[in-house]
């Protein structure tokens, strides 16, 4: 057998020139370490907040902080409440706000767990950015635009999408499914802000009409016959606030009904009450949730909702820590792009390197806030959440790197760069859709149409905002 050369061709060719022009393992963190947009590693600590830093939980013992039952006793449910957690620290301006938004702009009540609280930045509320859309001050809506002419209480039309009560079936092969109306906090921004919650000087909400062990009974019925649906999504409201052994009798049912193969829990409460997934009962039925879902061959997986780096924590990360051990397949974030909040680079890189580094959830969506009344404050552009997109890329591994989507009424999620069209003037978005909902089933247009979405007025040129000042203003929101 004949030796093979290899010979290096001229220009290939290594000289001492070129040699020397190499990075060595000196260079090593120096070749691409120039000024760079965003750094890592990242700064900021990973450790639980001392509540005992806030005059109202001077004497709380770690014991009781730790309970999930404590928490939930101590859930801040009105500003007299909120005030004896911060005493002096709260300003007597930004209280005045936020009671004159309770009055005047406010659609969600009050309601913020203890470790929720201990996350904000007592020394600089006005500005801290979970306070910001947990507890919102009427002087951080925006004076002419609180709410787009367009805005609507059920902004998603979830409701008109109801296979049976609180059983949303907008997509082909996926379902919502909507347990409970209560959260165990309330978020500003909550998009079910028609159905979710208590009433509110300025909302009058919506209630289930069914008995719940009947709604559910008919969701599992229309699941049972509908083959074509194969993911469902367990919402609410939240399932933190479902009896551990009602939520795992619900998610049992579904594994037994043959063609359910995905099931995604969906809880703010992992970030807002970690300690109620690490009670043992809790535990428990997670638990053989998860291994009924492994028998069964279902994926089974958990969705958070965290918007702030702040909001990540270990006791966060103990409970996330957990359900992984359990084998659930993932737990994933999906945020919400939020001005003021997390709309730059650094505020969502922060997030992201958090939830994946120190909390082990996977950063999976961040969507744009949606048309609600009295958001208008927190909404971007759809060209702004495009730029976010394009910022963030290169930081994050591919699969850890979440997409920006605007969920388009009556059309669903779409990544912000699939826009068919956009009049940056009237900030008008244009949008198609690849399948009908059950409300257009008889519309031969549906896969044609183009449906539209709207950027905040305050974000348009001058002209396009006198455009809008001529539009009707939005309904009444107490009906």
């Amino acid at each position: 057998m004949s030796e093979t050369k290899i010979i290096a061709s001229d220009t290939n060719k290594v000289t001492p020139e070129t040699k020397a022009a190499r990075p060595t393992w000196k260079d090593a963190g120096k070749v691409h370490a120039g000024e760079q947009p965003f750094t890592y590693p990242l700064k900021r600590e990973f450790v639980e907040p001392d509540w005992r830093r806030l005059p109202g939980y001077r004497n709380v013992t770690r014991e009781e902080w730790e309970t999930a039952l404590w928490q939930r006793r101590h859930t801040v449910k009105n500003l007299k409440e909120l005030k004896q957690v911060f005493g002096g620290l709260m300003p007597d301006t930004l209280m005045a706000s936020m009671e004159r938004d309770i009055k005047e702009r406010a659609t969600m009540s009050i309601l913020v767990p203890p470790h929720m609280l201990n996350t904000m930045e007592e020394k600089d509320l006005w500005n801290d950015p979970v306070r910001r859309y947990m507890l919102p001050a009427f002087d951080d809506r925006h004076p002419e635009w609180p709410s787009h002419p367009k805005a609507s209480r059920d902004s998603l039309h979830e409701s008109d999408m109801w296979a049976v009560e609180g059983l949303t079936h907008r997509y082909p092969t996926k379902v919502l499914a909507e347990l409970l109306s209560t959260c165990s906090q309330y978020c500003g921004h909550c998009t079910r802000m028609d159905l979710v919650g208590n009433d509110v000087p300025l909302v009058v909400k919506l209630k289930f009409q069914i008995p719940q062990k009947d709604r559910y009974q008919q969701m599992l019925d229309y699941l049972r016959v509908t083959p074509s649906v194969r993911d469902v999504v367990v919402s609410g409201g939240d399932i933190a606030n479902t009896p551990i052994a009602t939520l795992e009798e619900f998610c049992s049912k579904l594994m037994d009904i043959p063609n359910i193969k995905d099931i995604r829990l969906a809880t703010k409460g992992l970030i807002a009450i970690p300690q109620h997934f690490l009670q043992a009962d809790v535990q428990a039925g997670l638990d053989r949730l998860a291994k009924k879902a492994r028998e069964r061959g279902v994926d089974i997986a958990v969705h958070t909702h965290v918007n702030s780096a702040r909001q990540v924590t270990p006791l966060v990360a103990k409970a996330v820590q957990s359900l992984l051990d359990m084998g659930y397949r993932d737990v994933r974030n999906q945020g919400v792009l939020l001005r003021g909040i997390n709309d730059t680079q650094k505020e969502l890189l922060d997030l992201c390197f958090m939830l994946l580094d120190h909390g082990k959830i996977m950063p999976y969506y961040f969507y744009q806030c949606d048309m609600i009344p009295n958001a208008e404050h927190w909404r971007l552009a759809v060209h702004e959440a495009q730029q976010l997109q394009h910022d963030i890329m290169g930081y994050l591994p591919g699969f850890a790197t979440p997409r920006m989507v605007c969920d388009v009424p009556f059309v669903g999620k779409r990544w912000v760069n699939q826009v068919k069209e956009y009049d940056r003037h009237l900030g008008i978005s244009y949008w198609t859709k690849n399948y009908r909902t059950g409300i257009e089933a008889d519309d031969a247009e549906a896969l044609t149409r183009r449906y539209e979405y709207y950027d905040p007025v305050y974000t348009l040129p001058q002209q396009g905002q006198e455009w809008w000042r001529n539009k009707p203003v939005p309904p009444n929101l107490s009906k």
